[in-house]
């Protein structure tokens, strides 16, 4: 079965469809995708379908719309006598499991390439943490699970995908600006810190990236609009790190200039 969560949610056995219309069975495949090959428990399938209100009837609910998904499964395999449904949506002691091989879920290939691009990044190899971390975010077609709708087990899923995201851009991006590529970086740079304007990190790789480019006075421009959203908005100043870059930028510190592989 190939699934995607990274966007809206998608699973195809044999290229048909098995992703129901209905919107709580539709969460129970979306939690049972994330938690692949796992056992998710009954309380916890009732706790996203239904929050604190579980209804007297909750288990056999339950149960119709885990057949629902069966029966929808069973059509995709087009009567495969080495394969039933109740193989691939297994019921499990206190829960349900959905076996999946290895790599059909995008999720795990995502955090797959981005722990690599992560552990290319702490040794120093930037070029391959550049391609990895590209190669993962090049899998997100969207907000996680855009078009499904989220009780608190997948909120929190959610998060966590969205926080991962967030972390592999921020490595990919450190990883082109110590390989030179800070004029090309600048226009992504911008949208980001618009998109994210109270983010630091953002506004710190965008002022590195400007300063590098030639343009130092931008780099302060962009200093002073984070400095302040963070004051209207929090009543607080920029971090004592984003404050010595504003100064090193201020100074012409040299040490900004570092010298960096060529782009490639």
């Amino acid at each position: 079965m190939d699934i995607k969560v990274l966007g809206p949610l998608t699973a195809q056995e044999r290229g048909i469809s098995v992703v129901p219309t209905a919107a709580k069975p539709r969460q129970i495949l979306a939690l049972l995708a994330l938690q692949a090959d796992h056992v998710v428990t009954v309380p916890t399938l009732m706790q996203e379908i239904w929050g604190e209100d579980v209804p007297r009837s909750a288990a056999t609910t339950l149960q119709t719309y885990i057949l629902q998904l069966r029966r929808k499964i069973a059509t995709a395999l087009g009567g495969d006598p080495a394969r039933d449904a109740k193989d691939v949506l297994v019921t499990q002691h206190g829960g349900y499991l959905l076996q999946v091989q290895p790599g059909q879920v995008d999720v795990q290939e995502f955090e797959q390439l981005a722990a690599s691009g992560r552990a290319a990044h702490e040794a120093g190899d930037h070029r391959a943490a550049s391609r990895l971390l590209r190669a993962a975010l090049d899998l997100w077609q969207g907000p996680a699970l855009v078009d499904v709708r989220v009780g608190s087990a997948l909120e929190l899923e959610v998060l966590r995908m969205d926080e991962d995201r967030m972390a592999a851009l921020e490595r990919r991006i450190d990883a082109d600006l110590r390989l030179g590529r800070h004029t090309e970086l600048v226009p992504e740079l911008r949208v980001l810190a618009a998109r994210h304007p109270m983010h630091e990190n953002f506004c710190a790789q965008l002022m590195l990236a400007m300063h590098r480019a030639g343009g130092a006075w931008r780099a302060l421009e962009a200093y002073q609009r984070l400095r302040g959203t963070l004051v209207d908005e929090l009543g607080m100043e920029p971090s004592p790190k984003l404050q010595q870059l504003h100064h090193a930028v201020l100074s012409g510190d040299p040490r900004l200039d570092l010298t960096v592989p060529a782009a490639g």
